[in-house]
């Protein structure tokens, strides 16, 4: 064989367990088609979005709140296309880091499409065309953006997050799709920068794999601060390109048909599994009906030296799990015992303020029928959050109501997803919310907080409320 172990997909999933193989000795091949390495999180997805909602919350704080710093600015004027170009910087200085890791672990990276010939060999077309041999593989392929039936993503105004993250104008109004994390991302960008941002929503709440507060609190917060519209309940059924323009059509929670105009829509109803090219009827594998590729507990295939990890796979679908689920692989392969908890892996939305939770929400535990109690602090309560005037938010934990383990932690604030670390910590050793509150915690910081929900869940002990 040519290979011991060779990677298809170059995203946090692939790269990172290219280079955990690399630790243990493995020879090792990545397979990327595209001429950047990082995959969607990297080049059109974690990575460009978080540059520009920081640019983006930079101009907002410059116009609506320096003057309360005492920051007295000139004229404000948005270079949208410097601000894009900033964002294109982080992108390429990111993805040649990704490079560079690959030269310094000795991985051997190609470029071009792979499709599967057989269980042990992999076809490569690109500007050189080839086959290499492995004795292991891992599918790491990564997903796409979704879309609803009847309505197809042109790229030209129906785009998904990929087009948002490069219009060449800041739209006069944008309509979105799906109030998940992609959805009110992207959105709160446009609205900083001046657009009329109508999210629509097919439930009846925001982020619905979040704690329902969450989602309460930041539909309050973004229609408060960048005035976004939310239409609840509203259910799309299509949308048109009317050359410079787009018409939305929806069904109210009446059954009412409402219609809606937009300069561009955003689709942003999720994304599924991308399986296409690689052939895997080669090797008799078979997706499921969300098209992923089913895997054991140890995440292999049917065929016990290929793997499938990150998005090709049931869980969240998030960049840090493909990352866990990638270090889970080689390291299993490697005759390791790794630890892997997808209650455990957090969720973060990067809006500002941030929200971010880990474990169970309390719906839940609801549905569980399990007992739990509940503390809660709000951020305004803090100095931190008060001499930065940062004060929309709480720290929401949720702790069992005999053994007062902490079974969730749910954020919403600044620095929400930095936060959020603590709670992973605190739950993978079982940590009670007794044990939290005992720890000192440096002041004044937004981390007070969730000593503070913890104190308040353990005998409604805060002190500062």
């Amino acid at each position: 064989m040519d290979y011991d172990l060779a990677i298809i997909g170059s995203g946090p999933g692939g790269y990172v367990a290219a280079i955990r193989a690399a630790q243990l000795g493995f020879k090792t091949a990545l397979i990327e088609k595209y001429a950047t390495l990082g995959g969607t999180c990297l080049n059109v997805g974690c990575i460009p979005s978080k540059a520009l909602l920081d640019s983006s919350e930079h101009y907002s704080q410059a116009q609506h709140e320096f003057k309360q710093h005492g920051i007295e600015v000139g004229e404000l004027r948005l270079n949208f296309a410097q601000m894009l170009k900033r964002k294109q910087n982080v992108v390429d200085t990111t993805c040649k880091g990704v490079e560079f890791l690959m030269k310094k672990n000795k991985i051997d990276v190609f470029q071009g499409c792979a499709s599967l010939v057989d269980a042990h060999t992999i076809a490569i077309q690109g500007d050189a065309p080839r086959q290499i041999s492995t004795k292991n593989m891992i599918l790491a392929t990564g997903s796409k953006p979704s879309s609803l039936p009847g309505i197809q993503i042109d790229k030209q105004r129906i785009i998904s997050s990929t087009e948002a993250l490069n219009l060449s104008e800041v739209p006069k109004r944008l309509l979105v799709i799906g109030g998940g994390i992609i959805g009110l991302e992207l959105g709160s960008v446009y609205a900083r920068l001046g657009a009329e941002v109508t999210v629509f929503e097919y439930l009846d709440r925001l982020i619905p794999g979040m704690d329902q507060d969450l989602g309460k609190e930041i539909q309050k917060v973004l229609k408060k601060h960048l005035k976004i519209q939310f239409k609840m309940q509203h259910q799309v059924t299509a949308v048109e390109n009317l050359g410079g323009s787009v018409k939305l059509t929806a069904k109210n929670k009446q059954g009412e048909t409402e219609h809606w105009e937009g300069d561009y829509c955003l689709m942003a109803v999720g994304r599924k599994a991308f399986t296409e090219g690689l052939n895997l009827s080669a090797i008799d594998l078979e997706t499921d009906k969300q098209g992923r590729i089913p895997v054991n507990a140890d995440l292999q295939t049917k065929h016990a030296h290929i793997y499938a990890i990150g998005d090709l796979i049931a869980g969240p679908m998030l960049a840090h799990k493909a990352e866990e689920d990638g270090i889970y692989a080689v390291e299993h392969l490697a005759g390791q015992q790794p630890h892997l908890d997808y209650r455990l892996v957090p969720s973060v939305l990067y809006t500002w303020p941030e929200a971010a939770g880990v474990g169970d929400t309390e719906q839940a535990l609801k549905e569980q029928g399990r007992a739990y109690k509940s503390g809660q602090f709000p951020f305004r309560a803090l100095g931190r959050a008060r001499a930065s005037g940062d004060l929309d938010g709480f720290v929401k934990v949720l702790a069992d109501a005999d053994s007062d383990e902490i079974l969730g932690v749910h954020i919403l604030g600044a620095r929400a997803a930095d936060l959020i670390g603590e709670a992973v910590v605190a739950m993978e050793y079982r940590a009670s919310a007794e044990d939290i509150a005992r720890i000192s915690h440096a002041h004044p910081t937004f981390s007070e907080a969730m000593r503070e929900a913890c104190l308040a869940a353990t005998d409604n002990r805060a002190l500062h409320v």
